[in-house]
């Protein structure tokens, strides 16, 4: 399907706003759980390059939000900061909390949950550029091209972390199977496009849902092959359908603290 213009299909464009409010959430939530291990990663370098990765995401979040922006569903600040929970399309798996405690009181957050979220998630999002690059959007399709050329590199950090983790024996193994186990009962939930999936493959938005999950299969079967993992099966999703506004109180608590600053000064820029 060619480019279609949002401006003469009100149906075409709901479907947009959909879908970018699924990808800016995504981002957004992930980015600021990765912030919250800022001064306490393993050793000073991972603080500077999880950082990095850190910012890329969120920059990614702003450019969807700036799209949806520019769609008329208000502005930018707002949309990242001014909605409640119940109005986040993001995956459970992306709010859920790094550990017990929190940032700045008794942080004891799991490195082995932070290292198979993210390696996960980047591999999935690598994928979902890859189609969104074909999208019948032409924003859509231009900024997932930009934001392409940076994922290969997060992937390859996080490819690093959970080889050596998982090839390494003692602790650091038994956590990570555990991790990878917390994180497959959830990942259902970022593989799902939502209610609306269907017409979103119909208007060349994305590939159809069930040939993204095929070809995301095939990725993670080759991750867990190479350090010697039998594949999990088909992933799962116990905490409920964040694509339908279902979050737990990990988002609330993290709104709470993501939007404290804009709350006092709406026209502050982030």
């Amino acid at each position: 399907m060619g480019q279609l213009n949002v401006n003469e299909n009100q149906e075409y464009k709901q479907l947009v706003i959909e879908l970018l409010y699924q990808l800016a959430d995504d981002d957004f939530i992930l980015a600021f759980r990765g912030s919250e291990w800022l001064g306490l990663a393993p050793h000073i370098e991972e603080d500077i390059a999880y950082a990095s990765i850190n910012q890329d995401t969120m920059g990614h979040a702003v450019m969807y939000y700036e799209l949806l922006e520019a769609l008329g569903e208000g502005p930018a600040d707002l949309l990242a900061h001014g909605r409640k929970a119940e109005h986040r399309k993001n995956a459970i798996l992306l709010e859920m909390a790094n550990g017990t405690g929190t940032y700045l009181e008794n942080p004891k957050y799991d490195w082995a949950f932070a290292v198979v979220r993210h390696y996960f998630y980047d591999i999935y999002k690598k994928l979902k550029l890859e189609s969104l690059k074909q999208s019948s959007y032409e924003p859509l399709a231009q900024a997932a091209t930009k934001m392409k050329m940076e994922q290969y590199y997060h992937i390859m950090h996080w490819k690093v972390w959970f080889n050596q983790l998982c090839l390494s024996g003692g602790e650091a193994k038994t956590r990570m199977h555990a991790a990878i186990q917390q994180v497959w009962n959830e990942f259902a939930g970022v593989l799902t496009y939502g209610k609306h999936s269907l017409q979103m493959s119909q208007y060349g938005l994305i590939e159809e849902e069930s040939l993204f999950k095929k070809r995301w299969e095939e990725e993670m079967r080759r991750v867990f092959e190479d350090v010697a993992i039998s594949y999990p099966g088909d992933p799962k999703m116990q905490k409920g359908n964040g694509r339908e506004g279902v979050h737990t109180d990990d988002l609330i608590q993290a709104l709470a603290t993501l939007s404290e600053v804009y709350h006092l000064d709406p026209q502050a820029t982030w």
